[in-house]
């Protein structure tokens, strides 16, 4: 059952990069220049105050946590890292091989 949720939940995330691929490329194409929505951006856009809760509770946490890894990841394309976190989901949560033979009891 939680293999089959979290196959949903990387299809879903491999749509959205999808879908960010394209709205990326239509607004490049309209202005004429490359635009890219950064992860950080978009968060931004949604909710500014949880990403700022976000980072208060990561610094909290460990302080060299915030620059080294949160902000590089907040700093890619979202495409990007709404696809690879999808694809990891569906790979990592892929159903089993079925086994070739008998099964031992």
């Amino acid at each position: 059952m939680f293999r089959g949720f979290f196959r949903l939940i990387g299809l879903l995330m491999l749509a959205g990069g999808f879908i960010f691929l394209v709205y990326d490329g239509a607004r490049s194409v309209a202005d004429s220049s490359l635009r890219i929505t950064r992860l950080g951006e978009f968060w931004n856009d949604i909710h500014q105050l949880s990403q700022q809760s976000f980072r208060a509770e990561v610094e909290d946490i460990a302080p060299w946590l915030w620059n080294s890894v949160v902000q590089v990841v907040l700093n890619q394309p979202t495409f990007a890292v709404l696809g690879v976190l999808g694809l990891a989901l569906m790979v990592l949560f892929r159903p089993r091989k079925p086994l070739i033979g008998y099964a031992r009891d």
